[in-house]
């Protein structure tokens, strides 16, 4: 059993920052990568950013130079800093992990229920 837990959403005005963080819990799995992706009304489901089981990071151009992906192995968790917010940075944004599982045979995706992010000008 595999949960992702998204928390640290909320309502900010245009310019200011945020931190989402991720949590996986359960057992059995390792983590190939995790990511953030984000759903705005009428729009479909779009990468934000992600970190590979390498460590190497890839962000999308909408929010480079403004967004930061890390993560803490040890809590299985992933963090979005988000700093100098948008308005068009509004929607609700969604949790990704890729995890192994053991003794199966591939790796799977799961997802988080999600957590609003609304920036007001």
């Amino acid at each position: 059993q595999v949960q992702l837990v998204e928390s640290g959403g909320g309502l900010v005005r245009a310019g200011g920052s945020l931190r989402l963080s991720c949590v996986v819990s359960g057992s059995g799995f390792s983590i190939n990568a995790m990511g953030w992706y984000r759903q705005a009304p009428g729009k479909q489901r779009e990468l934000v950013a992600l970190i590979t089981r390498g460590g190497s990071t890839i962000d999308a151009d909408s929010v480079k130079g403004r967004f930061s992906i890390s993560r803490d192995n040890a809590k299985n968790t992933v963090y979005l800093q988000m700093n100098s917010l948008k308005p068009e940075d509004t929607a609700v944004y969604y949790c990704n992990a890729n995890l192994l599982i053991r003794d199966g045979l591939g790796a799977y995706d799961y997802w988080g229920q999600g957590t609003q992010v609304t920036v007001s000008s």
